[in-house]
């Protein structure tokens, strides 16, 4: 049974994830080596937590439970050291995810299970890192965790069955929808998801269209809430560009491979939203969007 869950990595999924295991009544670790990162985090917490007063579904009293239940640590043995439930949020990195995973397996009890809140990376690969494959599996939030409900659960290799259903079982008592997937390279959402992107990527570099042009294209007449470039700015073109590579280099296939014009971007530093430059100008706080510059 699950009761004490340790999340590693404070960033926007990481808050997330704490914020939603806190809310429904688990006790929370969440785990940063930075601690202004830590600080930062249950301050947007607690800024989220005020929307859901102001929308009157959560009382003041609700609030003081769910950060009384979220406890803090800068060191990843200490934070995991009684956990059931360990999630890892950090940055899409290959090689940061298994030295993360090494250093979990060390500390974290052997009943525990160690989940991925990884978008692409194979679950197989980081199960192998570490002496319990069999209790090792991907969850998969989408962001912002607190308001979407899709939890995406992808089985490695060795995943166990009984491991699978806990995770499914875990998710929806956190008012989640979860979804088990095998493990292959972006397994389902950015599998679809991200050639999406990168094709309206390329439709950009071969001037078929401009950026409002193609996101009202696929608003109006796709009922998409966000255009796909828009979303790339959304979801970090760092971050797209990263699973593009996962999916090139996993399947091998020419299709896959990310549009020179977001290679570029990334270099150059315009990362989307987190930057306040992407494919449109966030400089001013993302409230009047306008295209960043000319991409003919």
């Amino acid at each position: 049974m699950i009761n004490k869950v340790s999340v590693v990595g404070a960033g926007t999924m990481g808050n997330g994830i704490a914020h939603v295991f806190a809310q429904n009544g688990y006790n929370v670790t969440l785990i940063d080596i930075s601690k202004e990162a830590l600080e930062r985090a249950l301050s947007t917490i607690g800024k989220n937590l005020d929307r859901l007063i102001a929308k009157e579904r959560l009382t003041e009293e609700e609030k003081s439970d769910t950060l009384n239940k979220i406890a803090t640590s800068t060191s990843i043995a200490d934070g995991v050291k009684e956990a059931d439930l360990v999630v890892e949020a950090a940055t899409e990195n290959l090689e940061l995810k298994l030295k993360i995973f090494k250093q979990i397996d060390d500390s974290a009890p052997a009943k525990a299970i160690l989940a991925s809140n990884t978008s692409s990376i194979s679950i197989t690969q980081i199960a192998a890192e570490t002496s319990r494959p069999d209790k090792v599996i991907g969850m998969h939030f989408m962001n912002p965790v607190p308001i979407m409900k899709l939890v995406e659960i992808i089985r490695g290799y060795s995943t166990s069955d009984e491991v699978t259903s806990t995770i499914m079982e875990t998710s929806k008592s956190l008012s989640k929808s979860p979804v088990e997937v095998n493990d292959y390279p972006g397994f389902i959402a950015n599998r679809i998801l991200i050639p999406m992107i990168n094709e309206a990527i390329y439709s950009l570099h071969e001037g078929v269209a401009g950026v409002e042009e193609i996101d009202t294209v696929m608003k109006l007449g796709m009922a998409h809430p966000m255009g796909p470039l828009q979303l790339a700015d959304f979801i970090g073109l760092d971050v797209v560009l990263a699973i593009c590579n996962v999916l090139h280099d996993g399947f091998g296939n020419p299709k896959y491979a990310p549009c020179p014009l977001l290679v570029n971007m990334v270099m150059a530093g315009k990362k989307g939203r987190k930057s306040a430059e992407g494919f449109y100008d966030y400089s001013g706080g993302g409230k009047d969007l306008v295209v960043a510059k000319s991409f003919s």
